[in-house]
């Protein structure tokens, strides 16, 4: 009987592991967290966002995005949007235009 136990009890400590690891992952896994960014970092990126682009607002912005440490989403006057990718420095690391995808399962098509 207690042999039993033990063996219940060591499977159920994995079962608990193996489901926080994956909560994890699903959680933050991606390398897409949808924070944006807050404070003096705020005005840094989207002052930097601006300056490359020339022209526009900021429309959105994201810490931890999975190319880089800062994106900022910049819809242009046209109504385009391009976002702008910021390393931790707020260099300019790559910007693209921002299309909806029909594809993609988030509400705002990023």
């Amino acid at each position: 009987m207690k042999k039993r136990t033990l063996t219940i009890g060591g499977v159920g400590v994995v079962a608990i592991i193996a489901a926080g690891a994956f909560v994890g992952f699903a959680v933050g896994g991606s390398g897409d967290s949808d924070t944006p960014i807050t404070g003096p970092a705020l005005q840094q990126a989207s002052d930097a966002a601006l300056a490359h682009t020339g022209e526009g607002r900021v429309t959105e912005t994201e810490v931890g995005d999975e190319e880089s440490l800062y994106e900022v989403e910049v819809t242009l006057p046209d109504g385009s949007q391009l976002d702008v990718q910021l390393d931790e420095s707020f260099a300019v690391v790559g910007s693209e235009a921002d299309t909806d995808d029909p594809n993609d399962s988030d509400s705002d098509g990023k």
